[in-house]
This record gives C-alpha cells, structure tokens and sequence, in this order.
C-alpha cells in the first residue's frame, strides 16, 4: 500500500484506526477454545466485526510464536485472511539485526513466494544502525515502521538520555538519522500514546511521516491530546488499540462488544478528522 492509498482510506473510513491483534489463549473465550485453531477463529471473528471501521490491523508476532508450529500457522492463515479487506497490514515483529540477517527477516514479512507472509509494513528496531534497516525498505511500497518512543516505563532507561554536546535526546537522534535511510513515503515511527505531549518534540523533526502511536485505552493514552500534538494535514497518525477492543467481553457475543468498542474510537476520530 502507497502513502496515498493509506491516506485515501483514511479518509474513506473515517478513521485512522489501527487494531492489535494479541490473541491470548488465556483471554479469549471458553468456547472457542474446541475449535481445530482458537486464535485464528478469534481473530476472524474481531476482523470480520470491524474492518469496515479499522484501517489497519496489528498481530503482534509474540503472541503466536509462544505457541510454537500451532501459532506460525494461526499467523499465516490470519494474515491470508487480512487480504480479504481494504485493510493496512502490520506485522508487528521488532526485528533489527545485521544486514544479512535483516535481509531475511524482511524476505519473512514481505516475501510471500517464500514464506506465504505478505505484510505491508514490519516494526524494526533502529539500536543497531543503517545496515539492520536498509534491507527492509528495499521492497517496494512496503514500510518500516522504526520504534522511535515506545509507551512503556523503560523507555526512560534509554530513550531520553541527552547527547552532551547537542543536547539531542536519544530518540531524537533516531529521528534525525533515519530520515537519510528512509522517506515519509517508505517510513514510519512508533510514538507511545502515554508521551503524547512529546508528539511537539517530534513533529518538529518528522512533520510528514505517519506514526504508529499504542498505548490507547488499556495503557492510558488519550486520543484527542495524540491528535492535539500529532496531526497533520494527511493525518499522518495509526492510532493503535488492541486490549480494549478485542478483550471487550469473552462471551458468546465478543466480537460484536469489540465492535462496539471500535466504533466509539472511531466515532472520536471521525470528529477529530472534521475539526469537531
């Protein structure tokens, strides 16, 4: 998907919705725990309910690959299913490594030929430099969205440390460099939800680029101050929510709680995309 194919649907759906697929066997309900695979029945059920809503979807490779072969062929047929809908596919990895083993991480993700896995954009990690990144945005019309600053605590560990002479924080720098890798056309970054006031800070270095922002809803996040400090004249913003949606209920009826929940974000960004 191109930058203006994301930004096109966009604003046909009335939405910068990006929903996380974290399927754990733990949460998700009792009864779809007797069907031949449970996470993939569950994530279509949650796709099924709030396509029509949600830009783009997020699996987060963590929760499939604890489960071994069963979750690497829940994550495939998910995301042969994504392809059904007009739908901004994240595969949500935090891959980085050197270059050679970069090169075959990004054949994993946007390779499909070779491993059935056709993502639009993969989250990398920037700590290992240009050479962990390059081989991923040699695939065309493909993304890399680089963690830039995450919404957990330990971002303080590292990110914000300051540069003695520029007095440059560390995920400034990130911002800085990666624009000589990348584009706003091939790239994004991750900025957590709960720093939203830092969004100024990076605006001002990444006034185009889209950012993927998590930590909406169970983390505590506010949409109207990420879009406050975020948004730009494309939008330029996939805000992430994955708990509060697809763990909305575990009954019978979860998929249709999780739309529920969906639309009222959605709702919220429509109003904050007309200028209510």
């Amino acid at each position: 998907m191109t930058r203006n194919e994301l930004i096109d649907l966009i604003k046909n759906k009335k939405s910068f919705l990006c929903i996380g697929l974290d399927p754990d066997l733990s949460k998700i309900p009792s009864h779809l725990l007797g069907t031949d695979d449970p996470v993939f029945e569950f994530n279509r059920q949650i796709i099924d309910a709030t396509h029509d809503i949600a830009v783009a979807f997020k699996p987060n490779f963590a929760f499939y690959e604890c489960n071994g072969i069963k979750g690497w062929q829940s994550l495939a047929k998910t995301t042969q299913y994504l392809k059904k809908y007009n739908v901004f596919t994240i595969a949500d990895a935090k891959r980085g490594d050197i270059g050679n083993t970069s090169t075959q991480y990004a054949k994993t993700f946007f390779n499909p030929s070779q491993s059935g896995m056709d993502f639009d954009a993969v989250t990398v990690a920037p700590y290992m430099g240009e050479d962990s990144v390059k081989p991923f945005l040699e695939f065309r019309n493909k993304w890399v969205v680089l963690l830039a600053l995450t919404s957990n605590k330990g971002a303080f560990d590292f990110q914000f440390l300051a540069d003695k002479n520029s007095q440059r924080r560390l995920f400034e720098e990130v911002l800085t460099k990666s624009q000589h890798w990348g584009s706003s056309e091939n790239m994004m970054y991750v900025v957590g939800a709960t720093k939203a006031e830092m969004l100024t800070d990076v605006r001002k270095i990444v006034p185009d680029h889209f950012l993927l922002v998590p930590g909406v809803g169970a983390q505590g996040g506010s949409l109207r101050e990420v879009a406050k400090y975020g948004l730009t004249k494309d939008c330029g913003l996939l805000v992430n929510s994955s708990r509060n949606i697809i763990y909305a209920s575990n009954g019978v009826y979860f998929a249709e709680n999780a739309r529920s929940e969906a639309e009222k974000i959605q709702q919220e960004m429509e109003g904050i995309l007309s200028g209510v």
